[in-house]
């Protein structure tokens, strides 16, 4: 089985070369995988409509596939392994409500409850990246997505949002950890 790793940015005009994306898929393209980090459509938004059948029928997200998501790619993470299996996938800066914020609402993610028994049940593992210093979403949401998926968890104090708040251009504890994973 050879693993691809999709990267998903946040919303607010993401992209897929945003914070430590190109570094990370870098450094696994030198172990042998297939890593991609397209832009996805409706990036202001990141609408549930358009980032999940992009997942599947544009991108081919499937049971060898690790989604890698960051804030609103986390989201979008969670929401499609409620459907279809994934190998794993990676969670950074992650939430589950739309945190009272009028363009988290109009994504779509908030709609209905969060099916977390499938969200697990459709993967083999989650890890999961949150930050106390984070200045978008409370570490509260980040320890109900932990108590209810079972994710393996590390908590920063000093990591913002995993971006560019922080300047974080390299991730070297994910990389490590997804070695693992795969080995």
């Amino acid at each position: 089985m050879k693993s691809r790793i999709i990267f998903i940015h946040g919303n607010g005009g993401g992209t897929g070369s945003d914070n430590w994306f190109p570094w990370c898929a870098a450094e696994l393209q030198k172990l042998g995988l297939d890593v991609i980090a397209p832009d996805f459509p409706d990036p202001i938004l990141a609408r549930a409509e358009y980032w999940l059948p992009f997942l599947q029928n544009e991108l081919g997200a499937d049971e060898n596939t690790i989604l890698v998501g960051h804030s609103s790619g986390a989201v979008a993470a969670m929401r499609y392994a409620e459907q279809h299996k994934l190998y794993g996938s990676v969670l950074v800066g992650a939430c589950y409500t739309d945190l009272g914020d009028d363009d988290e609402r109009k994504s779509g993610y908030y709609d209905k409850p969060w099916d977390w028994d499938a969200i697990k049940a459709n993967q083999n593992w989650i890890l999961q990246y949150a930050s106390t210093d984070d200045p978008y979403i409370p570490i509260d949401e980040a320890h109900h997505i932990h108590e209810k998926l079972g994710t393996e968890y590390y908590e920063y104090t000093d990591q913002g949002h995993f971006g560019e708040d922080k300047g974080k251009k390299e991730f070297t504890e994910l990389i490590e950890k997804l070695k693992e994973k795969l080995a």
